[in-house]
């Protein structure tokens, strides 16, 4: 009601706002029936409104008026920019939505750290590589986006451990979770695949080896592995520094993998066409 009273607060500021809603909205009808909906629910008085339809009326001219500069070679590419935009601005809120979300289970996380179960979780899957794989490979078999689960694994990394000072998961521990995480990541493409062309199935099984093949192998040069991270990386206690260390070895795993299988891509090639064979 106040916005409405502030942009009609006179006849020509009225006019201005019924002209400027009803060329973006390209009808005077679409606007009359707005403003006789603010009548309606008393948000709007009658010599407010009357001034936004005589604006409405000049501003639904603006469509013969762009016909008229013969905007039809224009059409498309007006279209491609609208959907850009469009597709931009679903992106960015899918970005923000994103963080949000980390934000909110970073939260719920938090009370974990003082939990002797979760220690003990932590403790097991610092020991045990293995455990830590499987469950980064379970975390993203069910969430479809290595992207979440290892934001979410930077959080957990930044719980503080049982001495106080700490990462209650550690490098070690959140390696083979990371590793873990790129393994599961493979079930979407895989998912997309079902029912495809053979040529879509072995893209899949590409990716799939892609991310086992180096999965396995930093697991085995884990210790190794570990110390790349650490030597990459900014230096400072520990809590401060490990989201930027999982982040420094996501992008070392996946670049060193890439630098790795793109001079062997035709062997990668013959490798799917053989796990994925013509069907007869």
């Amino acid at each position: 009601r106040g916005f409405l009273r502030r942009v009609t607060r006179t006849p020509l500021t009225g006019a201005l706002a019924g002209l400027a809603v009803s060329s973006i909205l390209q009808s005077s009808s679409a606007t009359t029936v707005m403003v006789i909906g603010f009548v309606s629910a008393g948000l709007m008085g009658l010599p407010q409104a009357v001034a936004v339809v005589f604006g409405a009326n000049v501003g639904t001219t603006m469509t013969a008026q762009l016909v008229a500069f013969r905007l039809e070679d224009w059409v498309f590419p007006l279209l491609f920019v609208g959907v850009l935009v469009w597709q931009l601005g679903l992106a960015v809120f899918g970005f923000g939505l994103l963080f949000d979300g980390i934000e909110v289970m970073s939260g719920a996380m938090a009370p974990l750290a003082v939990s002797p179960v979760f220690l003990r979780w932590m403790a097991e899957v610092r020991r045990a590589p293995l455990l830590g794989l499987a469950l980064g490979t379970g975390m993203t078999l069910v969430v479809q986006s290595s992207s979440a689960t290892i934001a979410v694994l930077q959080r957990a990394a930044q719980q503080v451990g049982p001495d106080g000072i700490h990462s209650v998961l550690g490098l070690a521990g959140a390696l083979p979770i990371l590793l873990g995480d790129n393994i599961g990541t493979t079930i979407t493409a895989i998912l997309a695949a079902l029912g495809q062309p053979q040529d879509a199935k072995r893209t899949a099984a590409a990716h799939c080896c892609f991310n086992l093949s180096g999965s396995v192998v930093c697991l085995l040069a884990l210790p190794w592995m570990t110390k790349l991270v650490e030597a990459v990386s900014p230096k400072g206690p520990e809590l401060e520094i490990i989201a930027r260390q999982i982040a420094n070895a996501h992008t070392l795993f996946n670049a060193a993998c890439t630098l790795v299988w793109l001079p062997l891509t035709p062997v990668m090639v013959k490798l799917v066409c053989k796990l994925v064979p013509e069907q007869e």
